[in-house]
């Protein structure tokens, strides 16, 4: 094993389920910052963060699979709420006192939030192996307010293996969204054997 890497992050990718995504993120909620997000160095929440502000982004924010907190730190002072399946990872997150307020909840399922609720909605990390795929794409969308702006950073393998370029053409053609600009970063800032993964982060606005 490489210098920074984690071995937890290699049974993240695997996941399978909701179960099995809420057992991991249970054992490591209370280490997740030191044992990734800083031995890592990944940087996906700032960079998604800061495009989200280049693009003028505003509150009130929805941060969907927030975590521990990590694009809220790089949003602190903006009005964001935090959306995340475990309810330990959201624990962590409290303590950070950025969030508004904070929603245990499935993004694959129907989310117990308003219609239109959001000026924003973005996520860094969600999105990826093991994770969730475009299906949670028309959940986010009813929930966003029209002219919304959406920052979402989503794994470049995980893009290419499951339709979201397809996803993204159809919600365009349905109407409901600006056709999405994609951009490529770097998901981590350090010399270790991910070093070379990349995610797009797709940029649109609500129609």
């Amino acid at each position: 094993m490489s210098a920074g890497e984690t071995p937890k992050l290699g049974s993240a990718y695997a996941l399978e389920g909701k179960d099995e995504i809420k057992t991991l993120y249970r054992d490591w909620a209370k280490t997740y910052d030191a044992d990734f997000i800083e031995r890592m160095a990944y940087v996906m929440p700032e960079t998604v963060a800061k495009v989200f502000l280049r693009e003028g982004g505003v509150g009130p924010i929805l941060d969907v699979g927030c975590g521990s907190g990590a694009v809220g730190v790089a949003l602190s002072g903006t009005r964001i709420d935090g959306l995340d399946l475990s309810p330990e990872m959201l624990a962590v997150a409290v303590e950070k006192g950025i969030y508004t307020c904070l929603i245990e909840a499935d993004v694959l399922e129907t989310l117990p939030l308003d219609t239109g609720s959001y000026q924003g909605i973005i996520s860094a990390g969600t999105f990826t192996h093991g994770h969730v795929g475009p299906e949670a794409l028309d959940e986010l969308i009813r929930v966003a307010a029209s002219g919304a702006i959406f920052c979402l950073g989503i794994n470049a393998e995980h893009f290419s293996a499951h339709g979201f370029e397809v996803k993204f053409a159809s919600l365009h053609d349905a109407a409901l969204i600006t056709a999405p600009v994609f951009e490529d970063y770097a998901i981590y800032d350090a010399d270790h054997e991910r070093k070379g993964d990349r995610a797009m982060v797709a940029i649109f606005r609500r129609q």
